[in-house]
């Protein structure tokens, strides 16, 4: 798994930072446990897209980590409104 040069404690906390701004700019309503998996799995889930792209990432350190994790949330809570429906 590819957490971008964060340790788990900070991937934890950033990845909380990063699903909780993915809940308030795509107005869902999760909790603080689902914040955080959303923001690690989101970091997670883009890294492997921009990957397999062959698109160079955000960099490396707790402010890329925290960019990827808040798009790859978005993205997360995005594709999960479109099954839902």
């Amino acid at each position: 798994m590819h957490l971008n040069g964060v340790g788990w404690i900070a991937a934890i906390i950033i990845g909380g930072l990063a699903g909780w701004l993915a809940e308030m700019v795509m107005k869902s309503n999760t909790g603080i446990f689902m914040n955080i998996i959303m923001g690690i799995v989101g970091a997670v889930v883009l890294n492997a897209i921009l990957q397999a792209l062959n698109i160079q990432s955000f960099g490396v350190g707790w402010v890329a980590y925290l960019i990827t994790g808040f798009i790859g949330a978005c993205l997360l809570i995005f594709v999960g409104r479109l099954v839902r429906r």
